[in-house]
């Protein structure tokens, strides 16, 4: 998959500000996962690239002003251990280094939550904290 280093930095910072405290209790495949809906949506054709389905009004809740998660990624230490996880993930997820946990899953939430779009299905994949849906059929 094509994308630039833009991209590759906002999709990491997406699975920081997203899944970070996955890491410890649940291991890579948290983290994995919310990269696998980030390529999907981008293979689905939900925006013409990687950074678009990131930053794409109310989708990642890491890059709502208003989200606890905004400040921590505008001010990310790059040096640090986790971000450095984060972005291996994505890294390894884009080049197709590591596989689709989800297969094909381009929704998910916290199970903590229950959104409108998911009140009637199963989720698809579990991983962590997270439920994981396929909503949209592959357009490719």
């Amino acid at each position: 998959m094509n994308y630039s280093k833009e991209d590759l930095a906002i999709v990491a910072k997406t699975i920081y500000g997203e899944a970070r405290g996955e890491f410890c209790p649940f291991g890579l495949s948290s983290l994995i996962a919310i990269a696998n809906v980030i390529i999907n949506r981008y293979k689905k054709h939900f925006a013409k690239s990687l950074s678009e389905v990131c930053l794409a009004p109310y989708q990642f809740s890491c890059w709502n002003k208003n989200d606890k998660n905004y400040k921590a990624i505008q001010h990310i230490n790059e040096n640090s251990e986790i971000y450095k996880v984060c972005l291996r993930v994505a890294k390894n997820t884009l080049d197709s280094t590591w596989p689709d946990l989800t297969d094909g899953c381009d929704h998910y939430h916290e199970k903590s939550i229950r959104p409108y779009w998911a009140s009637r299905i199963i989720p698809k994949r579990v991983f962590g904290n997270h439920c994981f849906y396929s909503l949209r059929e592959d357009n490719e």
